[in-house]
């Protein structure tokens, strides 16, 4: 039997999460994924991205809230390579301890920066835990 690696287990979790949101399709390019809705990028998912030895979800962010993550929590938070200077911010997914709620929750904002407002009411008539924004 295979031996399943975290970073696996951890893209297989992201995964979950994006799936339950409208109209996601994800698309696997070697040790990264994305995650899109109508062709919009929402999410990633990033193993060693350039060789930083990072696993991590990135997702967009309102202005400005991307630095004030990092700013705040640095150990939880980074400003990616080549996506950080355009609002994204990573959430580190390789720590011990992994609070996949607060995943869920900024990837569902993220996907709500990106969606369409068709989607996201569809999102809100499910039930969504986020509520209206």
């Amino acid at each position: 039997m295979a031996t399943v690696s975290h970073a696996e287990r951890t893209l297989i979790r992201l995964t979950e999460i994006c799936g339950k949101l409208p109209e996601v399709v994800r698309s696997v390019r070697g040790d990264h994924a994305d995650f899109r809705v109508r062709k919009k990028v929402f999410a990633y998912f990033l193993n060693n991205h350039h060789g930083d030895g990072i696993i991590s979800a990135c997702v967009k962010s309102a202005l400005g809230e991307n630095a004030d993550r990092v700013v705040v929590q640095p150990e939880k938070y980074y400003l990616p390579a080549d996506i950080g200077a355009r609002g994204w911010f990573g959430m580190y997914l390789d720590r011990p301890s992994i609070d996949w709620t607060e995943v869920r929750n900024i990837v569902e904002i993220s996907y709500r920066l990106s969606a369409p407002k068709t989607l996201i009411r569809l999102l809100e008539e499910a039930g969504s835990p986020m509520g209206r924004r």
